[in-house]
């Protein structure tokens, strides 16, 4: 190779855009709710973090929302309000909620959740070491099914979900090799005869007719158990943008209370 063509080939170089893989993702930050929130642009959609003031890294845990059908992250976000729903939560937690499906024929965006904490984390967002809970409404049940056997994942909550991939589920709360370490909560509202088929496998599951008015209310087998169903007194829809599920299934997760 000539010396002129080596220079030329390293100016080509010098010149050519950065791969995919070397390509920080850019966000945008804002206060909301008490907290501070960004959103993330990626190749699979934007993804919203918030964290709230007096947020602890050192002893905090991760909750990543996955919304439901006919909607995107976007919409989810605002009409959900869903960074005023964390924050009555009162978790010491880093809040992920990433773009999904919007209806049956959609993709799945995210079909691994070590990526998408990747990614975050490549937005100079640093996660916490603490357990990871996924929550999921509606049509999330096909994002949240291809996460089961990640091993950071300790407890998963299905608002309104468990629509299929049954089999999943049973991995991650009964079969899969660190079941015995995961937690399952279901919250049935359409879904209630495919919650109760469910909990049918398991003679250990704790059932409750209607979520309580506040966390106090739960009995201590309920609030312990590794597999929970509660029939909700609430639509589907509500269950998600009522304001008054999220912020209590979020109290039934190993989370630290700020």
């Amino acid at each position: 190779m000539t010396r002129a063509l080596a220079a030329a080939l390293a100016l080509l170089a010098a010149a050519a855009p950065a791969a995919a893989d070397d390509r920080r993702p850019t966000k945008t930050e804002e206060r909301a709710a008490g907290g501070t929130h960004w959103r993330v642009k990626s190749d699979h959609g934007p993804i919203h973090v918030w964290v709230p003031d007096g947020y602890d890294r050192a002893t905090a845990g991760t909750v990543v929302y996955v919304h439901g059908y006919w909607t995107d992250v976007d919409g989810a976000w605002k009409r959900d309000a869903l960074a005023r729903q964390f924050h009555a939560s009162g978790q010491n937690a880093l809040f992920i909620v990433p773009e999904a499906p919007g209806g049956p024929d959609d993709s799945v965006k995210w079909d691994s959740l070590v990526e998408l904490r990747r990614t975050v984390a490549r937005a100079n967002i640093r996660l916490p070491d603490g357990p990871t809970v996924v929550v999921g409404h509606s049509g999330a049940y096909r994002t949240i099914s291809a996460w089961v056997d990640n091993k950071l994942l300790s407890q998963v909550i299905l608002l309104d979900a468990l629509y299929g991939r049954q089999q999943s589920f049973d991995e991650f709360i009964g079969t899969g090799k660190r079941a015995q370490h995961h937690k399952l909560l279901l919250i049935g509202s359409d879904t209630a005869a495919e919650s109760r088929a469910f909990l049918k496998r398991y003679p250990h599951a704790v059932m409750r007719d209607s979520l309580p008015g506040a966390y106090e209310d739960l009995t201590p087998r309920e609030r312990k158990s590794r597999l929970v169903y509660i029939r909700s007194q609430y639509s589907h829809s509500a269950l998600a943008s009522g304001g008054k599920a999220l912020p209590l299934v979020l109290r039934l997760t190993p989370l630290r209370r700020l």
